[in-house]
């Protein structure tokens, strides 16, 4: 009865890795076109990974991992079980298929999460640069057709007084840095006056 209850837990561990793996693929099909669903995806994945949506992560990403070296430690004493008895075992030939899958649907599902990962930062980064892009060039059209006008940004009295404001300020610090430095640029702008 031992038996019967290990087979049917793994084969239900291996249906939830299968089940996993088909989730994530369809989680990097759905972020890497261009869908309605992928803001939906964008956003679920901001929001699992504000607060102990990380550290949940970390944890089951690391014990998917220790379950992983173990599988692999039973492949090698399964190998080295058949290597000794110099014979086939049936049931070691099973135990083995089933470790051998596991282990590679483990470290699969482990493969796809870090895409997951790393290809949501990156199209979140992406969606960040498109729109900084977008302010730039309007503002860029807001300069052209300002000077399309025939209005210059040297002109308008606010900007000038922005501009002697800051001059007298950096004479004031000029001054107050080095005295010496100060009297040779005074008289550079008398010279240019």
């Amino acid at each position: 009865y031992i038996y019967i209850f290990v087979g049917t837990l793994q084969l239900k561990m291996i249906q939830l890795l299968f089940t996993l793996v088909f989730g994530e693929m369809v989680l990097i099909l759905t972020l890497v076109f261009n869908t309605p669903l992928r803001k939906l995806v964008i956003m679920g994945l901001d929001r699992v990974k504000q607060g102990r949506g990380p550290v949940m992560a970390q944890t089951v990403a690391g014990t998917l991992f220790v379950v992983l070296v173990s599988s692999f430690f039973s492949i090698m004493e399964i190998q080295k079980r058949m290597v000794d008895a110099g014979a086939v075992n049936p049931t070691d030939q099973v135990l083995l298929a089933n470790h051998l899958l596991e282990a590679s649907l483990m470290g699969f599902s482990l493969f796809l999460a870090l895409i997951n990962d790393r290809l949501h930062y990156y199209i979140k980064d992406l969606l960040q640069l498109r729109k900084s892009l977008e302010a730039i060039k309007k503002q860029n059209q807001g300069n052209e057709e300002m000077k399309c006008r025939g209005t210059d940004d040297s002109r308008t009295p606010q900007f000038r007084t922005e501009n002697k404001q800051l001059q007298s300020e950096s004479k004031i610090k000029l001054k107050e840095a080095n005295p010496k430095t100060d009297k040779v640029v005074l008289k550079g702008e008398i010279k240019k006056a």
